[in-house]
C-alpha cells in the first residue's frame, strides 16, 4: 500500500516532474498523477531557452522571471546530468535574430532595441557578420542580431531525464487521471496540469494552439547551422532549432483555437519562411507535423503559488510559450515554498490573486 505522500503533483510535464524531483531530493514523499507523462505542450515544444528573444513589450516582470530561470539552467542541467547520466540536448550556441527584408529588419530592430533598453544581451550584426557565423543563411538577409545567452534543450529528452531523476529520488508516478482535486489525498497538492488546470482549479488558463514541424538533414548529417535562428521573412515570424542528431524543429503558429489539427496553410507559411532564411532546408525531409496547446493566461505569465481560498493547493501552470525555460525557477520556487512555507519575492507578481 502506497504511503500517503507529503506532496501530490497533478501533471507530469517538465514543470511537474522537475518539482517532483526537487521535492523528493529534499526528503519529501512525492506522488505524481498523470496518465500520459510528457504528452502535453512539451511534446510539441521546440525547447528554446530564450529570455532575451522572448522579451516582449509590456512584460517586464515576466522578462525578469525568464532571465532568472535562464541563469539557473546551467546548474539545473548539470544536476540532472549528474543524477541520470543522460544527455537531453542542452546546447549553448546562442540565437541569431534575422530579418529578410527591410520591413522585416525594422520589425526585428524595434523589438531588440526594446530588449537592449532593458539591459539584455543582444547585439546588432551586419549581414556579412551573420553569414560569417552561419554560412547557411541566405545572402538576401538585410541584417540581424545575436543573443549569445539564448540557448536550447530537447523537451522530449528532458521529460525522459526528469522521469528518471524523480523516480531515482523516490517520487512515485501514478498513471490515473485526476478529474477533481478532492480525489487527491495529500497535505499539499501542486497543479502542474497545463491547460487542464482550468477545469481543476477555475484559473483563467486557456489553450493557445501552436503548429510545429520537424525536418531532418540528408544522409544523417547534422544540420548545416548550429545557432537557433529566429527570423522574420516577408512578415512571417519563424524559428529554426537545430539538433545534434540532424533534426530541425521549425515553428510555430500562435492561434486562439482549441483544436490540434495540422493545417496546410500553416505548414506552407512556416516552410516558405524557413526556406527563405535557410535555403538548404528545401532538401531536408519533412518528418513530423504536429499541433499542441500551450497553457495561456490573460497576461501571458505563469500562475505560481497558493490558490486563494484553497488551503494546501498550489499552482504551477499557465507558462504559455515559456514552460521549458521556466522549468528550473518554477521547480525551485514551488519546492522552497513547500519546504519553508515562505514565498520567495520572485513569486509575488505571479500568484493567482492577481486575477481577482
Amino acid at each position: 500500500m502506497l504511503t500517503r505522500p507529503d506532496v501530490a503533483i497533478v501533471g507530469a510535464g517538465p514543470v511537474g516532474l522537475a518539482i517532483a524531483w526537487r521535492c523528493a531530493t529534499r526528503g519529501l514523499r512525492v506522488a505524481v498523477h498523470d496518465p500520459a507523462p510528457g504528452s502535453g505542450a512539451s511534446r510539441v515544444a521546440a525547447g528554446m531557452l530564450a529570455p532575451v528573444a522572448e522579451a516582449y513589450f509590456g512584460e517586464r516582470e515576466l522578462t525578469g522571471l525568464l532571465t532568472a530561470s535562464a541563469a539557473r539552467w546551467p546548474g539545473f542541467a548539470a544536476d540532472l546530468t549528474a543524477a541520470t547520466g543522460s544527455e537531453f540536448g542542452y546546447r549553448t550556441d546562442g540565437t541569431l535574430v534575422v530579418g529578410l527584408t527591410g520591413d522585416d529588419l525594422a520589425e526585428a530592430r524595434r523589438l531588440w532595441s526594446y530588449q537592449q533598453g532593458l539591459g539584455l544581451p543582444i547585439s546588432a550584426l551586419r549581414p556579412s557578420q551573420l553569414r560569417e557565423r552561419e554560412p547557411a543563411l541566405t545572402p538576401r538577409l538585410r541584417g540581424g542580431a545575436v543573443a549569445p545567452g539564448d540557448h536550447q534543450v530537447d523537451p522530449r529528452r528532458l521529460v525522459d531525464a526528469l522521469r528518471v531523476a524523480a523516480g531515482q529520488a523516490g517520487a512515485t508516478l501514478l498513471p490515473g487521471a485526476v478529474t477533481r482535486l478532492a480525489e487527491v489525498d495529500a497535505p499539499v497538492v501542486v497543479v502542474a496540469a497545463g491547460c487542464g488546470a482550468a477545469a481543476l482549479t477555475g484559473l483563467p488558463v486557456r489553450p493557445v494552439k501552436g503548429q510545429v514541424l520537424r525536418l531532418r538533414a540528408p544522409d544523417q548529417r547534422p544540420p548545416g547551422f548550429r545557432h537557433v535562428i529566429r527570423g522574420y521573412a516577408d512578415g512571417e515570424s519563424v524559428y529554426l532549432v537545430p539538433r545534434d542528431d540532424g533534426e530541425v524543429v521549425l515553428g510555430a503558429t500562435v492561434e486562439e483555437r482549441t483544436d490540434t489539427e495540422v493545417t496546410t496553410g500553416a505548414v506552407l507559411r512556416l516552410l516558405r519562411a524557413a526556406v527563405d532564411l535557410v535555403p538548404e532546408l528545401a532538401e531536408y525531409a519533412l518528418t513530423e507535423a504536429t499541433a499542441g496547446l500551450r497553457p495561456g493566461t490573460p497576461d501571458n505569465a505563469p500562475i505560481l503559488g497558493p490558490l486563494p481560498d484553497r488551503p494546501g493547493v498550489l499552482a504551477a501552470t499557465g507558462h504559455h510559450r515559456h514552460g521549458i525555460v521556466l522549468t528550473p525557477v518554477t521547480a525551485d520556487l514551488i519546492t522552497d515554498l513547500i519546504v519553508t512555507g515562505q514565498p520567495d519575492p520572485l513569486l509575488i507578481p505571479f500568484t493567482a490573486d492577481r486575477f481577482h
